[in-house]
């Protein structure tokens, strides 16, 4: 039961992470980029739906949340400030690389949960066609231009990091 609580407590810090992604860049937005608010304020509506999931099965079932959700936040909003501030393309390469990164992540928690916990499956899967959208949607609207890739690259090799602290912790 441990490494489910551990599944669940990341998932929760991740979506918190991606709600300050979406608020930061949404700063930025409403001054530079008002076309994209919109679609910039669904996709943070998700993530706030996610955690909120994540959020009450912790609380049902009497699991504490991971230290390291401020570091999530500080991230995530560290992170939405600076691809946002270097162009609309950068937030969907952005969104791209955190959301390829969070699906691999996720299919390989659901293989482990299916046999596990029927209700830490079923809060995990119900994000996920969530997630797959805005992964379509950040690489349909991003770039794979040689000059993204070292955005590309940093956003997902930071998730990666996130993700591993967070196991710790």
């Amino acid at each position: 039961m441990k490494e489910v609580e551990r599944i669940i407590r990341v998932d929760h810090a991740g979506e918190f992470g991606a709600i300050n992604i979406y608020r930061s860049q949404m700063l930025i937005a409403n001054l530079l980029y008002k076309d994209i608010k919109p679609k910039l304020a669904e996709m943070l509506e998700h993530e706030k739906e996610h955690f909120q999931r994540f959020d009450l099965w912790l609380q049902n079932n009497e699991v504490r949340h991971c230290y390291a959700l401020w570091f999530w936040a500080f991230g995530g909003f560290v992170l939405g400030i600076i691809t946002a501030l270097l162009g609309r393309k950068s937030i969907w390469v952005c969104t791209n690389a955190i959301e390829s990164t969070v699906l691999h992540h996720l299919d390989e928690q659901l293989n482990y949960l299916k046999l596990n916990s029927t209700t830490a499956y079923e809060a995990v899967l119900s994000i996920k066609s969530d997630e797959e959208e805005h992964q379509r949607y950040g690489q349909l609207h991003g770039s794979n231009s040689f000059i993204y890739l070292p955005i590309h690259w940093v956003v997902k090799y930071s998730t990666k990091f996130a993700i591993w602290l967070s196991t710790k912790l």
